[in-house]
């Protein structure tokens, strides 16, 4: 054996760097969204563009009672079970037992560290590169990231009034579209707001049926709900369907605590695959989750004073655009956390948001969530953060930044 310094000679040296990382991750891109909160944390920013739950309606004075009870028991800083701790796994299939009127036990539930991971993991064990995935047109970032880093191809379908339009979805499927999956965000879609009719649910079980496809049924938001009656979960439907659902908009995202309900095997995949990503979800955040989920009075209580703060935010938003930007275009959310202006085509929000955040006020662009199209002279405006007082005064900034683009249209990306 050569001696080592020898053997090193013989190898080309370029040292550990870029070259190393997979050719999935070199292609990989960071979310537009994450990269415009830099831009929107400058001083003097209003963002009405992150899709973050407000700090002042999180539970801190339950959670720090629940943790001092939960901290004082050693067991509840062990290593757990890969479904799911059974406390929180019994509460949360007595909660879609009695919301869906649906049988379901704690075998059909599965716990996993925010919904972004039952998504991931949805797509590590059901995806192989080139399989079809539909989408929305524009959709959420993290369904498309989550997508397309197991190898999937979007097929994007149109998102209107009424929902995912599933005449186009039913039409690409006769001429020979086959998805293996088919994913949903059914009340207050993230971006567009919009909320899927029961017709349109009714039709696209049938077609989940007839073509053999899963439908990832994502529903972080419809426990937000302040107008009209609650969607039905497509489990009541068809058998074909994952039910993901959080808590990180209802009580706190950094507990990192979402489910999962589906067939078993699905389930039965995504526990061996969570084993090699983080074994299980944290103990001690399932534990805080049961004791706040599980006190059903003070829960339904927080949930109405929820619903009611962020319907007062959507009013004011919605006032201060009729008032000031007369010529957006926009539906009124039933609920959830954001809404979706569209602007008169001659306007790129991409290049507007340069002149918007010199204003003092960001937006997400709807380009960031577009698969096929541009969605160039749209936005995605959230209203969960900001003040009523904030929110007309960034609506004022925004006019006027739209001034400033009639005035002369501004650069192509952000500073």
């Amino acid at each position: 054996m050569p001696p080592i310094d020898q053997k090193a000679s013989n190898t080309p040296n370029t040292g550990a760097g870029p070259h190393l990382l997979s050719q999935q991750s070199r292609q990989a891109t960071s979310s537009a969204i994450r990269d415009l909160l830099v831009h929107a944390r400058r001083p003097g920013v209003i963002s009405l563009a992150g899709g973050l739950p407000s700090t002042e309606l999180f539970p801190t004075t339950s959670l720090v009672a629940a943790a001092s009870t939960i901290l004082s028991q050693p067991q509840n800083l062990q290593y757990g079970l890969t479904e799911g701790e059974m406390r929180l796994r019994e509460i949360v299939a007595d909660i879609h037992t009695t919301d869906d009127q649906l049988p379901i036990t704690p075998d059909d539930v599965q716990i996993v560290s925010g919904s972004q991971q039952a998504l991931d993991l949805i797509a590590r064990v059901t995806l192989d590169p080139g399989d079809e995935v539909v989408v929305g047109d524009s959709e959420y970032l993290g369904a498309i990231g989550a997508f397309r880093g197991a190898g999937g191809r979007l097929v994007p379908i149109p998102i209107d009034s009424h929902g995912l339009d599933v005449d186009t979805l039913a039409g690409q499927l006769r001429r020979g579209l086959r998805p293996k999956l088919c994913y949903l965000i059914p009340e207050f879609h993230n971006p567009t707001g919009e909320s899927i009719t029961a017709e349109r649910l009714s039709r696209l079980a049938i077609l989940s049926d007839r073509y053999a496809f899963l439908i990832v049924e994502d529903n972080p938001y419809g426990a937000l709900r302040f107008d009209g009656e609650p969607v039905r979960t497509m489990a009541s439907m068809t058998d074909n369907v994952v039910r993901c659902r959080t808590i990180s908009k209802t009580i706190a995202p950094g507990l990192r605590v979402a489910w999962m309900i589906g067939p078993g095997w699905l389930l039965d995949a995504v526990r061996v695959a969570k084993q090699s990503v983080d074994l299980h979800t944290p103990t001690v955040t399932q534990h805080l989750a049961a004791t706040l989920l599980g006190n059903t009075d003070a829960h339904q209580s927080h949930m109405s004073r929820l619903a009611s703060h962020y319907m007062d935010r959507r009013d004011s938003l919605m006032g201060a655009l009729r008032d000031h930007m007369p010529e957006g275009r926009f539906a009124s959310p039933a609920g959830g956390m954001f809404l979706w202006l569209s602007l008169p085509e001659s306007v790129d929000t991409n290049r507007l948001l340069p002149l918007a955040l010199d204003r003092g006020v960001a937006f997400v662009p709807g380009s960031a969530f577009a698969v096929s199209g541009t969605a160039r002279h749209s936005m995605r405006l959230s209203y969960s953060t900001a003040t009523p007082s904030e929110l007309r005064e960034a609506v004022e900034r925004l006019a006027a930044a739209l001034t400033d683009w009639a005035d002369g249209p501004g650069v192509s990306s952000p500073p």
